[in-house]
């Protein structure tokens, strides 16, 4: 058994150098190879995973303006048509105020008209009968002066 344990031991002397060797191997893969592998792929993921991300951002960020747009866009539209309505209105108020206007006037122009038609058929009236005594008195002078002077003096 002593032969048994020295042969381990030989080997395990022997092996010394090759276990220093491969850690030493190991290390410098680890810092060589392995980090710098690993901070590459890292960043290559980070990367892409960041470009969909931002892209992700990007295009949440952009349907939210879009609605915002839309919002104020609606709203823009709200009030320039309350704006319209508020203008159809005051026109429609400004028409019928001139409306009424203009048929007060009519109806002023028309009152002032029927009173002087009024006041000249009055006149009329008034020139007619005193025309009308006039041509009486003047047509039954006209009648009665040639039978007065055919007429006897003495009343017969």
């Amino acid at each position: 058994m002593d032969e048994t344990l020295r042969q381990i031991g030989g080997l395990l002397l022997g092996a010394v150098p090759t276990v220093i060797f491969f850690l030493l191997l190991f290390g410098l893969y680890t810092v060589l190879v392995h980090k710098p592998l690993t901070r590459v792929l890292a960043e290559r993921r980070a990367r892409t995973q960041g470009a969909i991300e931002k892209a992700r951002a990007d295009v949440a960020a952009a349907e939210a303006r879009t609605s915002e747009y839309e919002q104020k866009l609606r709203d823009a539209r709200v009030a320039l048509f309350k704006a319209q309505e508020a203008r159809r209105a005051k026109a429609s108020q400004l028409r019928a105020q001139a409306v009424a206007d203009a048929r007060y006037k009519a109806q002023t122009q028309i009152e002032a008209a029927r009173a002087e038609i009024e006041q000249d058929k009055a006149a009329a009236k008034q020139n007619l009968e005193a025309e009308a005594g006039r041509l009486a008195t003047e047509i039954i002078r006209t009648v009665l002066e040639p039978a007065m002077s055919q007429a006897p003096a003495g009343g017969r």
